[in-house]
């Protein structure tokens, strides 16, 4: 059911984009000289996602079907004054009815198939004032708010309802090769409609300097989960670069952090540390990536609530959760370019940071996709992703086929 202020929102969004008309489809960059034009010259624009996906688990659930179409719609107005304003519109629906899956925090099918994460909705994905100039950006609203590899701040933009935030922002830029950022969160608009959305009074700090070696990263991302009464708080820091050796580029990352969890009486701590190497010629790409997600004696393990889980520990998605043993992910990869696209072949082996009795191997998994684009606006893909279990988690295996068109 969509909330009620999403609704008028909606129809605010609605307004503004037939106020735009088509000269918002030709709106340039150039700053607006009356508030009418900033109106009705800024810009249409539009995502549109049509996705199959399959799964399949060695378990009592049944095999899971969804075909969804994601569709957004936006508008941005032109900048008047350097102040600007954007509302931007979601719906994800089932198409043709192939809907035989499960989405437990919306109570769709619970405990009947395998979870696929793209539940029914309606609602205001975006919509937040912006201030900028070459120096400072604020925005204040509802928006979509990204750091690094989505390692620890992402938007979930894999699933068709993205995760956003309902947060103040602040980025400013001292020097050509400094970045400051700050993020008040007020609400964790999360990827299951309105069902598991999240009041929080979260502060994001992110700090980047662009070197010769690379780009240093120094972050600290204080978590207060309000409807849990829980804290989370991480520190670290990442460097992220490449260089030439002939014709080789080389490829490295390397990345730390310490965690402190509290939830009523319990009191945690874990460390993070991510190291991956790489080369890159011709039109080939190899890597190998150590990632430690650290334990606390085995009862708690590090984790990132607000990453873009699918993007790390491999896209079966059988670590969202870090097990509170904790998760060593070794990956090795290769990449290549191929008929006009690009494809991927990934292969996980996980292990527990700290070994019970009962829990030592977690597993492994083969993960490939093939991406293309065609032209400006339409892109298609096909993934599939294998786990095989160890001491925890079931196999499983999944499949994903997609057509996009976006503007």
């Amino acid at each position: 059911m969509m909330k009620k202020s999403n609704s008028h929102m909606i129809k605010a969004a609605v307004a503004l984009i037939a106020a735009g008309g088509s000269q918002g489809l030709l709106a340039q960059d150039t700053p607006a000289s009356s508030l009418t034009e900033a109106l009705t010259n800024g810009k249409v624009s539009a995502d549109f996602r049509l996705r199959y996906e399959s799964v399949e688990q060695d378990n009592q659930l049944k095999d899971a079907d969804a075909l969804t179409l994601r569709s957004r719609l936006g508008y941005t107005t032109a900048s008047f004054n350097g102040l600007s304003a954007m509302l931007e519109v979601e719906d994800v629906q089932p198409v043709a009815g192939v809907d035989d899956y499960s989405v437990g925090p919306t109570g769709f099918n619970p405990g009947e198939y395998s979870v696929i994460a793209d539940p029914e909705t309606t609602e205001v994905d975006q919509a937040f004032l912006q201030y900028s100039n070459d120096r400072i950006n604020t925005r204040l609203g509802r928006q979509r708010i990204v750091y690094d590899n989505h390692r620890f701040i992402g938007d979930v933009g894999w699933r068709q309802d993205r995760q956003t935030f309902d947060a103040f922002t602040f980025d400013f830029i001292p020097t050509k090769n400094t970045s400051l950022s700050y993020n008040y969160l007020d609400e964790r608009n999360r990827i299951f409609a309105d069902d598991a959305d999240v009041d929080s009074s979260d502060h994001l700090f992110n700090a980047s300097w662009k070197m010769p070696l690379g780009t240093l990263t120094g972050y600290a991302y204080l978590l207060d989960n309000e409807d849990a009464d829980r804290t989370n708080d991480t520190y670290g820091a990442r460097l992220n670069g490449s260089t030439d050796a002939g014709n080789l580029k080389l490829l490295y990352t390397a990345e730390l952090a310490t965690q402190d969890f509290e939830q009523g009486t319990a009191d945690y701590e874990a460390d993070y540390y991510f190291v991956e190497g790489g080369v890159a010629f011709n039109r080939f790409t190899l890597k190998a990536g150590y990632e430690y997600l650290g334990s606390d004696d085995g009862e708690y393990g590090f984790s990132t609530p607000l990453a873009t889980l699918h993007a790390h520990n491999g896209w079966a998605d059988q670590f969202l959760n870090t097990p509170a043993q904790g998760l060593v992910d070794m990956s090795f990869s290769v990449g290549t370019q191929l008929a006009g696209g690009n494809l991927n072949l990934i292969y996980h082996d996980y292990e527990a940071a700290e070994d019970t009795p009962a829990v030592d191997d977690l597993g492994d998994e083969i993960d490939v996709v093939y991406s293309r684009k065609f032209g400006k606006y339409y892109s298609s893909g096909i993934k599939y992703a294998s786990y095989s279990a160890g001491d925890i988690n079931v196999d499983t295996d999944k499949l994903w086929v997609w057509l996009g068109m976006s503007f």
